[in-house]
């Protein structure tokens, strides 16, 4: 299966931009910038060994900070698809990118332009499609904790300085004492702007998060939903209008938000008709790679290398890549799939992908 599952071409949809830097990516960071971050390997380990969701907050943004130039952003981006490419076979990626903890427009002096973060992010990614196949897309997202005047910003980075990547507009960071609906206006005007709305909702609140993500944000994806599997209704309704989860088994249990891998909702949402795409979140620091989440879900579903190729289909198909982009990823999964002779059902579970209409 590991075998399998390495070769298979897969879209990742739920992964943060500064949370996918590797020791390798930190320690050159923390080389260039010292402080507070070690660079030696060893103890960089020790430094990402989290306690819970706040010290994983502490940690994530110790590592925000080494990111200080242009020239820091278009290292770090080149290199996380450097390796999403090498080893994982992504060939799509939605980086989810939070600007306004780059450009710090209320501390010009430690901040970078926006012109400068939009450039280095857009060169990172031309370069990495030429270089390597893997095309990516921007969800530029609003670091929660930070409240309105960071979603003021952060509209502004979206609608005035637009990346010609940028696809979605996101919520991220604490959900505790967050509340979702001050930010409606801001996923309002981003959406008719074009921009599609996935923010994280009930990872560590409880349901009415998510429907309120769903009525006030307008949502097309939710961002964990783990805590969906707590309502009936909740499923019934993601089911029903093909609302799409995007699941991070290991950052669930690494944040505490789900006890152990064996009692992770997945099967639930499965079992639900709920549409689930499978993804990494911080990678790096929560020791883990897309890889290693696909063989999760197979050992949480029951899943065949069939199954893990519906799995692969279903993240493609709830992507916002271009619809040329989506239709030969799918036709390279299936050949992939026909290649390795699994052809066929997928075991004990179907995985039920999301329509492929745009509407």
């Amino acid at each position: 299966m590991s075998n399998f599952v390495a070769g298979l071409p897969k879209a990742e949809l739920h992964v943060h931009h500064v949370g996918s830097a590797s020791p390798r990516i930190v320690s050159e960071l923390a080389e260039r910038h010292p402080g507070t971050v070690p660079s030696d390997p060893e103890r960089l380990r020790e430094f990402f060994a989290f306690r819970d969701f706040a010290h994983f907050i502490e940690v994530y943004l110790a590592v925000v900070d080494l990111v200080r130039t242009p020239e820091d952003v278009r290292y770090l981006t080149y290199e996380i698809a450097r390796e999403l490419h090498e080893g994982q076979s992504v060939r799509y990626a939605e980086l989810t990118c939070t600007p306004y903890t780059s450009v710090l427009p209320d501390d010009p002096d430690r901040g970078m332009p926006i012109e400068a973060y939009t450039e280095a992010i857009e060169d990172a990614r031309l370069a990495a499609e030429r270089d390597l196949g893997l095309v990516m897309r921007w969800i530029y997202d609003i670091p929660g904790e930070a409240g309105v005047p960071a979603a003021d910003a952060t509209l502004r980075f979206a609608l005035d300085h637009a990346p010609e990547g940028l696809v979605g507009f996101g919520l991220g960071g604490p959900e505790i004492g967050v509340a979702r609906d001050q930010f409606t206006p801001h996923f309002k005007a981003a959406r008719a702007a074009g921009l599609h709305s996935v923010p994280h909702a009930g990872e560590t609140t409880g349901p009415e998060t998510i429907w309120t993500s769903l009525h006030d944000l307008g949502a097309e994806r939710i961002g964990h939903g783990t805590s969906a599997a707590q309502d009936p209704a909740l499923l019934a309704h993601l089911a029903e209008h093909r609302i799409p989860l995007e699941v991070c088994p290991s950052s669930n249990v690494a944040t505490r938000a789900v006890a152990s891998l064996d009692e992770h909702p997945l099967p639930v949402f499965v079992e639900a008709g709920v549409v689930v795409t499978i993804n990494s979140d911080d990678p790096p620091m929560f020791g883990t790679t897309l890889n290693r989440e696909y063989e999760i879900a197979a050992g949480l579903l029951g899943l065949d290398d069939a199954g893990l190729a519906d799995l692969a289909r279903a993240a493609v198909v709830a992507s916002f890549a271009p619809e040329g982009v989506k239709d030969g990823l799918v036709a390279e999964i299936d050949a992939y799939e026909s290649s390795a002779g699994r052809a066929g059902g997928s075991g004990q579970t179907k995985i039920i992908p999301p329509s492929m209409s745009t509407d």
